[in-house]
């Protein structure tokens, strides 16, 4: 796998930076496998120029070549498959085949929605009685991404972006940042002008608080965790810039009574363990009725054993490292804690995986015996943790769903007409009736502290545009 360039790009110009590197290490071998600049507010100041310099031009093209960029970069992505999914693996320990199926192909068809929307006659204009009124790009964005899914993320904010013409400061995480080098390079290969998209590596209390506080920026959308996000907030807060925040979750997978067990309690695991449960919208939760509890656990047990942890360069492993030794830290704490605290510990534990001597792994874990107020059961984890939760009847799942911070996804499985009630009385973004497939078309985001605005499909387009209206 070739090493792509990773400096910053600025004006469409590669550039160094001075002074510290920041070390990329892959966390199933904890070796050092590339760096890139520790980016400064002056990098900042000069990306965020680039682009404002850069909008009028954008923004006055065309439709049409709009368009035909997505396609380009949709296109790019698809060609380079292969190594964007090895480097994931490599810079965060997604395993091959995840890595392949999700993290390097999903952006696929998020990008080239995005280009559908737009061809079936997007509503850039309306007449209200004697107004006309236009939607216009809102301007320089900051995008402010995530590790956990690095390429996902970045494609979800800057691809709607750039296609309404609106120009672009991405900083990615900087513990997976080498991802996102491979797409600056698919960008300019789409022919993107110089300084329509810029990338400026570095730390969030640096790079990532320039942004949210430059003047010269128009709106900020920021992926991560709800702290960071209420501080991209705060600082943003002194310019009155739009913020779009996609934080936190504690999803709840509610299994009703006439479910069936076997098929819910299978799709749940599946829903809390994919990228070692390092995903926000994991279904980190399974409510059950109190009389299918010990059912639903014998059926949980079975189904985590079948998710093996090793290599994740190895096809037939379904569950890699941690991202780093910070995260399995992490993790292991709120495993303990759940122990402390009474759950009851029906798989996994704290202990390291056997024969795994080195690399950043959990063990992934399942608890029974769960309560609504425990650690557990309230905080995203970001790790193979299920916490299995029984209810006497429906109001009462209804209200251990909703009883956290937290609103991003959720999932109801049951007959469909019940199923559908009790979706819609979920307060979350998004849930997942009988296992519904993702659909990269329609909106993503969440209430409550897992954030505001919308991504994927029209609503994503709508978070970076202004709305004027003309009188006559």
């Amino acid at each position: 796998m070739a090493a792509p360039d990773t400096g910053h790009v600025i004006g469409g110009a590669r550039v160094e930076g001075g002074g510290e590197r920041i070390e990329v290490r892959n966390p199933a071998t904890e070796e050092v496998i590339g760096s890139v600049p520790a980016g400064a507010p002056s990098d900042v100041d000069d990306a965020v120029a680039a682009a404002r310099a850069a909008f009028d031009g954008w923004a006055s093209t065309s439709l049409a070549e709009r368009i035909a960029v997505v396609r380009r970069i949709s296109a790019g992505i698809a060609e380079r498959r292969d190594e964007i999914a090895a480097t994931v693996t490599a810079e965060m320990g997604s395993p091959i085949t995840f890595a392949t199926k999700v993290h390097a192909s999903v952006p696929v068809a998020t990008s080239a929605g995005i280009a559908d929307v737009l061809e079936g006659g997007f509503a850039w204009t309306e007449e209200i009685g004697n107004s006309l009124v236009v939607r216009e790009p809102i301007g320089v964005v900051a995008a402010i991404t995530p590790w956990n899914y690095p390429l996902h993320q970045i494609v979800a904010k800057v691809v709607p972006a750039l296609a309404v013409g609106c120009t672009v400061v991405l900083k990615p995480s900087e513990v997976a940042p080498l991802t996102a080098a491979i797409f600056a390079e698919i960008v300019a290969g789409a022919g993107v002008p110089a300084g329509v998209f810029n990338l400026v590596h570095g730390t969030g209390p640096v790079v990532g608080e320039a942004l949210a506080a430059h003047p010269d920026v128009d709106m900020v959308s920021f992926t991560g965790s709800t702290r960071a996000g209420r501080r991209v907030s705060e600082v943003a807060a002194a310019t009155i810039k739009r913020v779009a925040l996609e934080l936190g979750g504690k999803s709840a997978n509610v299994v009703l009574e006439d479910a069936d067990l076997a098929k819910a309690v299978k799709l749940g695991v599946a829903g809390c363990f994919p990228n070692g449960g390092q995903s926000c919208n994991a279904l980190s939760r399974m409510l059950v009725p109190e009389s299918r509890l010990d059912e639903a656990v014998e059926l949980a047990v079975a189904a985590a054993a079948k998710y093996t942890v090793g290599d994740p360069t190895d096809e037939a492993t379904r569950i890699g490292p941690m991202v780093s030794a910070a995260q399995r830290d992490r993790v292991v704490d709120y495993i303990r804690k759940g122990v402390e605290e009474g759950a009851t510990l029906v798989a996994g534990g704290p202990e390291r995986p056997e024969g795994l001597d080195k690399g950043y792994y959990v063990r992934p874990t399942v608890f029974s015996g769960v309560t609504p107020e425990m650690t557990i059961a309230q905080e995203e984890i970001f790790g193979p943790v299920l916490s299995i939760m029984p209810y006497r009847d429906e109001d009462e799942a209804v209200r251990i769903a909703n009883g956290t911070d937290y609103g991003l996804a959720g999932a109801v499985f049951g007959s469909e007409e019940r199923a559908l009630v009790v979706a819609k009385r979920l307060r979350t973004g998004q849930v997942d009736v009988n296992g519904g497939r993702f659909n990269p078309n329609a909106p993503f985001g969440g209430y409550k502290q897992s954030g505001n605005g919308r991504e994927f499909g029209r609503h994503g387009l709508e978070e970076f545009l202004e709305t004027k209206s003309i009188q006559r």
